[in-house]
């Protein structure tokens, strides 16, 4: 699997009105922008300029744990963090659900979560019916509505995991539970950029506890220095 990734970062020299440090801390924070990214030309009030275009989540649309149908649209404007799961899965989904659990306790005490919507897309379909995902939801986090469990299509589910999440999902025989997917939680932000990818298990399925702290930096970054949300 390739990630591509692009940090934009410019610095200033010379005389400034903002403080040296301060600048170079803001800049410095900015997380990368992970997927393609084309640099078009654009004319503004008869001035020829160039813009850069960074890619988005593709379009989907899924049934939600309460079969209601929701696309892109329906959390735009919020930030997510987004996993592919499947409810039966013997190894390192649990740990993956525990971990976004804790997750939305800790926005919740961050006074985050009015920003966030948590995702959690099922690999496995068949299986995975709004009604088994509203069980499965509640083993987790009653009533949590800041966390929607998504199935539907499962070509378009593992390909909008690789393509547009840059989590790798599909199925392997061989694989415990006949799904073989990445551990991984991906962080977009609210123009529907890839922000960051963690893994949050390791190579031997265990929790990857460096991961889990780096996205938690990376969402306070991300609130502080591209929502201007208050330090806490």
């Amino acid at each position: 699997m390739r990630f591509f990734f692009l940090s934009i970062i410019a610095f200033t020299i010379g005389s400034c009105a903002e403080d040296s440090s301060q600048s170079f801390e803001k800049k410095s924070n900015r997380l990368p922008f992970i997927g393609h990214v084309d640099v078009i030309d654009i004319e503004e009030d008869g001035i020829k300029k160039k813009d850069t275009l960074f890619e988005t989540i593709a379009y989907f649309d899924f049934l939600n744990e309460d079969s209601v149908l929701v696309t892109n649209e329906t959390y735009e404007n919020k930030v997510w963090v987004a996993e592919f799961f499947f409810a039966s899965c013997p190894t390192i989904c649990p740990i993956m659900n525990v971990q976004m659990s804790r997750l939305y306790d800790w926005l919740k005490e961050k006074e985050y979560l009015a920003y966030f919507q948590l995702l959690s897309f099922s690999i496995d379909p068949n299986n995975d019916t709004p009604h088994v995902l509203q069980k499965h939801k509640n083993s987790y986090c009653e009533g949590c509505e800041n966390w929607s469990f998504l199935t539907g299509d499962e070509n378009k589910t593992h390909r909008l995991g690789i393509e547009s999440f840059r989590i790798f999902a599909g199925k392997d025989e061989e694989a415990a539970g006949g799904y073989a997917h990445s551990g991984a939680f991906s962080l977009v932000d609210k123009r529907q950029r890839v922000r960051g990818v963690y893994n949050i298990t390791d190579a031997n399925g265990d929790l990857n506890k460096k991961e889990y702290q780096r996205l938690k930096q990376d969402i306070d970054k991300l609130m502080r220095y591209e929502y201007h949300f208050k330090k806490r």
